[in-house]
């Protein structure tokens, strides 16, 4: 019997990215987990040389969204999964409100074959992007303008960035810094994350009035502070 050799690359493809998402739900089990690995990514995103742009707008955000692990994969058609938090920022008096935990899901189309997987970092620029995340299924670009942050090592042009977007997105992948384009992507309340972490359910907005200072988010706070304070 002939096999065609379009399907059975498809089928191994989804074969793979069930496998990675499986492992990537298995690595991020508990919510400490999950604000260890964002740690990580942000303290490899802050040896980058050409990070000036997040930096800066680190600075005045809103709030920032954060993926350890984002796995994207498809052969024409793709799809994607990870999980992450936000904090809430008021750059007012530099506070830091959550985590609120995430997940992310979504296909993606265009011309793509294999399986990559990256750390995902989202930077909300303003409360109409951050009022968005107070949903619990959120569509990126279903009407909430987002795009792929600018990067570089220019400080001039680091700071002169026009903040037509609620969200600049970057990622992790390889020890490649980058813009990241993730239009179509939902983004969930992962109510049981949520209900593990603050041992009670709360509304994403419950959430959003409670300060970052536990000593299990302390860390990934601190990481962000240590990223912000070389913003010139």
């Amino acid at each position: 019997m002939k096999i065609n050799k379009s399907w059975l690359i498809i089928v191994c493809l989804v074969l793979t990215i069930s496998l990675n998402i499986n492992i990537v739900k298995a690595e991020n089990n508990t919510p400490n987990d999950r604000i260890k690995e964002a740690t990580k990514v942000l303290k490899e995103i802050s040896k980058q040389e050409d990070a000036d742009s997040l930096t800066h707008l680190l600075k005045e955000a809103k709030g920032v969204v954060i993926f350890p692990k984002v796995i994207k994969g498809g052969f024409m058609l793709g799809g994607r999964y990870g999980k992450g938090l936000l904090l809430k920022h008021n750059a007012v008096n530099n506070t830091w409100y959550g985590p609120y935990f995430v997940e992310m899901k979504g296909l993606s189309y265009g011309f793509q074959i294999g399986v990559e997987s990256i750390g995902l970092v989202l930077v909300i620029t303003n409360e109409r992007g951050l009022n968005n995340f107070k949903e619990d299924n959120l569509t990126l670009g279903g009407g909430l303008s987002i795009s792929a942050g600018p990067i570089g090592r220019n400080t001039e042009a680091a700071t002169d960035i026009n903040l037509e977007a609620a969200i600049y997105s970057y990622s992790m992948s390889k020890g490649a810094f980058a813009g990241a384009s993730i239009e179509g992507a939902n983004v969930n309340n992962d109510k049981e994350a949520n209900k593990s972490y603050w041992q009670n359910s709360l509304t994403p907005t419950e959430i959003f009035t409670k300060k970052a200072y536990d000593q299990r988010i302390t860390p990934l706070i601190n990481t962000i502070e240590e990223l912000i304070s070389t913003a010139d």
